[in-house]
């Protein structure tokens, strides 16, 4: 069977792997992990960005049944430890049927906010790919706190697609895609393409899922960045049979919704500052005449006397966002000072830019 891409990231909800009473399912697991294993031998390199950790160990806890009464954060760190050893263990038994190694990658939204961490992860991952072995990642939930957590795998499996230079992203959900009104009401559809700049505002419902901690509005964020960086994103539900394998076959057509990349080119530096606005240390407010340069097709830094207001505490080379004028977040960038450095230059010209194109990325 002829695939369309070589590598892949595919990123599975947690309403994929969980039953409505919350425990894992093991048979739709073990499906997955067939169709995984049928991409492996016909050539494609998998990342597969897997949540279910959670929904794993809170069942696992009420077979023995669990009564301490935990708080949300004590609880979330009890279910992944637990959970996650449950999940990775059930994931090398399946891939082991079909004479694979997989490989676990916990991860942390702190431990990507460098540039060193971040390249000695995708060495990790490179390293794996290269010996045939497949890497299974989540978020470390054991030691990530609420305001150091990613939104949610989905946040993370964009970053590790544009980290591992993925030529697709594979989003499994519960639902068939993004749909053009409330998935429940007749005469809703799939969207089946979304092209690059297209407005999804008017579609999106915000509620969260059931086990997840994010929804669609999360899912389109991110798949709209990705797909801004030239990978193609697709949207599709987990819980359909010979998803992942007909999803990624030239000769298939199945419902879901696919994000057409942009072709333009994005340094591997670029990219990864794309995904570091999680990690921004503060904010440089900038003018009239700034956001009217930076809004132009060509490529501009951003210099000091377009900088009206300097926020927050941060060293040299650390991520701060870029704010309009009107307040709107429009980019983030690597600064080349310090926050007070900045504060002393701001406004002002000849001096050298506080941001250089290169270490600059725009909305």
């Amino acid at each position: 069977m002829a695939y369309r891409f070589k590598r892949v990231v595919v990123k599975v909800g947690s309403n994929v792997l969980a039953r409505p009473d919350g425990s894992l399912d093991v048979t739709r697991m073990s499906a997955l992990a067939d169709q995984v294993a049928e991409l492996h031998r016909g050539g494609v390199e998998v990342i597969l960005v897997s949540s279910g950790a959670v929904a794993s160990g809170r069942s696992e806890m009420q077979l023995h049944n669990h009564r301490k009464k935990l708080g949300q954060v004590s609880a979330r760190q009890l279910f992944s430890a637990v959970g996650q050893a449950k999940l990775i263990n059930r994931y090398y038994e399946l891939f082991r049927d079909h004479g694979i190694v997989c490989g676990q990658v916990l991860t942390t939204k702190e431990s990507l906010s460098t540039r060193r961490h971040y390249l000695n992860q995708q060495h990790c991952m490179t390293v794996m790919l290269e010996n045939g072995v497949i890497p299974i990642l989540n978020e470390n939930d054991t030691i990530s706190v609420t305001e150091l957590m990613f939104t949610d795998n989905d946040e993370l499996s964009g970053m590790v697609a544009a980290m591992m230079d993925a030529e697709a992203l594979i989003i499994l959900s519960n639902i068939d895609g993004i749909y053009n009104g409330n998935p429940s009401e007749s005469g809703t559809e799939v969207i089946r393409e979304i092209l690059p700049q297209q407005d999804l505002s008017c579609y999106i419902q915000t509620g969260k899922s059931q086990f997840g901690r994010g929804g669609m509005l999360t899912k389109c964020r991110i798949a709209t960045k990705v797909a801004d960086e030239g990978i193609e994103v697709i949207v599709a539900n987990g819980k359909r049979d010979s998803i992942l394998t007909d999803v990624l076959c030239e000769s298939r057509d199945v419902v879901c919704t696919r994000f057409i990349p942009s072709d333009r080119t994005i340094s591997p530096v670029k990219k990864w500052i794309a995904h570091s606005e999680g990690f921004a240390k503060g904010e440089l407010h900038v003018n009239e005449g700034a956001y009217e340069a930076l809004s132009r097709p060509e490529a501009v830094s951003l210099l000091p006397i377009g900088v009206r207001e300097v926020k927050g505490e941060f060293e040299k080379d650390d991520i701060v966002k870029i704010i309009a004028p009107d307040g709107r977040q429009i980019g983030v960038g690597r600064i080349a000072c310090d926050s007070n450095r900045a504060r002393q230059a701001a406004g002002k010209k000849g001096i050298r830019p506080f941001i250089h194109y290169d270490y600059l990325y725009l909305d």
